[in-house]
């Protein structure tokens, strides 16, 4: 199977970690020995309610039973999708209430940044230094990292980087702005927080100057954070409002909102201005309205405060110089990249599987699921900091 998967499979990396799964259970995932591996990263925070969850495999299994795709999005009114919109249009504030359903993040970011140039009739996009939004051309203009984009230049132009939780910058923002796509916390640059009141007074700037703010929530949304959206932590309100992976309990797909009146732009002059065949997926969408009404309708997310916490007091270690993040979107930052590849493979072979980010080598990844118990998380952080144990006495001896 491991000559066939490097052989057959596209990859992503020259090392992946290809364990071979059999199964997967609340917050563990089983290898073909029956190996059960605690998990801390939630498929890249993808699995907000763990592996498995009852609620959203009788919501998919009661949805095949009636139909799967029949249409492209937006001609045929499928309820799962329609009630999966509302509900999100009762949950987010003003002027947020029209949701574009497509089939992952860096798709919702494109049309994002789409809906933006339509509505003001202007190309220039800002977006942050270290930024991370996803890998197709669009998204990837906006990314701030020049080694990883160079490969693949010329992307779209007039693109324009700026410093995350830099006031300075945000005279930057003028009548020539379409918008600032900005990272409610910054993912791959390491779970930077925004500071200062920035986002607040980066929304004031792009409305005085009459700009678009797009805050990407793919990460930080749906609860991670303890809030069910990120921006609410921080006194502001996007116009575009990007989601993606937590809302679907491990099934793809994506979503931007807006005002009805932005959204509408999409729908004429030109017709199909964003269109997606496989986006609003019945089986897909009938995953996400169960993931969150189980968010909604239980004391789920009033929990990650105190579990963030939790990790914060078991993770207390020499070799950990900072922990970063909010609630379950937690960074253990270590002196270097080393240490912590060590500390992630250490783990791995204790069945703890932890991950890096993207732009930060120094991270641990901490992302389980929301469902994850007091037990685990005493247990997953004794095996990391029994790990940095042995690195430690390494280094001294």
């Amino acid at each position: 199977m491991h000559s066939d998967f490097l052989k057959y499979q596209a990859q992503t990396t020259p090392h992946p970690l290809a364990m071979e799964v059999s199964h997967a259970l609340g917050s563990y995932i089983f290898d073909m020995e029956g190996n059960a591996h605690l998990d801390f990263v939630a498929g890249v925070s993808a699995c907000a309610l763990g592996h498995s969850h009852p609620r959203i495999f009788t919501a998919v299994s009661e949805q095949l039973e009636r139909y799967a795709h029949v249409m492209v999005y937006g001609e045929y009114i499928q309820g799962p999708a329609l009630e999966l919109c509302k509900l999100l249009a009762s949950l987010l504030p003003d002027p947020l209430e029209t949701t574009y359903l497509v089939n992952s993040g860096t798709e919702a970011i494109e049309g994002a940044l789409k809906l933006a140039r339509r509505v003001t009739q202007r190309s220039e996009i800002l977006y942050a230094h270290h930024a991370y939004h996803g890998n197709t051309m669009g998204a990837l203009s906006v990314m701030g990292f020049e080694e990883r984009k160079e490969p693949f230049g010329p992307l779209i132009p007039d693109c324009h980087p700026i410093t995350f939780n830099r006031l300075e910058d945000l005279d930057r923002i003028t009548a020539n702005t379409a918008a600032v796509i900005l990272e409610t916390i910054q993912g791959g640059a390491g779970f930077i927080l925004p500071e200062k009141e920035y986002l607040k007074k980066v929304k004031e700037r792009c409305s005085s100057v009459g700009a678009l703010l797009i805050l990407d929530e793919i990460q930080p949304g749906y609860g991670r954070t303890g809030k069910l959206f990120g921006f609410e932590h921080f006194d502001v309100v996007p116009d575009i409002l990007v989601m993606g992976k937590g809302m679907g309990g491990g099934l793809p797909i994506g979503a931007f909102t807006a005002s009805e009146t932005h959204m509408k732009q999409l729908s004429d002059h030109p017709k199909l201005g964003h269109i997606t065949t496989f986006g609003g997926n019945p089986v897909i969408a009938s995953a996400a309205l169960a993931t969150l009404q189980e968010l909604t309708e239980t004391p789920l997310v009033s929990e990650i405060e105190r579990k963030e916490q939790l990790f914060r007091k078991h993770l207390q270690h020499p070799l950990i110089k900072e922990i970063r993040g909010k609630g379950l979107m937690l960074a253990a930052l270590v002196e270097n990249g080393d240490i912590a590849t060590e500390a992630i493979l250490a783990c791995k072979d204790q069945h703890l599987i932890l991950f890096w980010l993207l732009f930060e080598p120094r991270a641990i990844r901490i992302t389980p699921p929301l469902t994850i118990s007091d037990d685990e998380i005493a247990k997953g952080c004794a095996i990391l900091t029994g790990a940095l144990d042995k690195i430690q006495s390494k280094e001294k001896a």
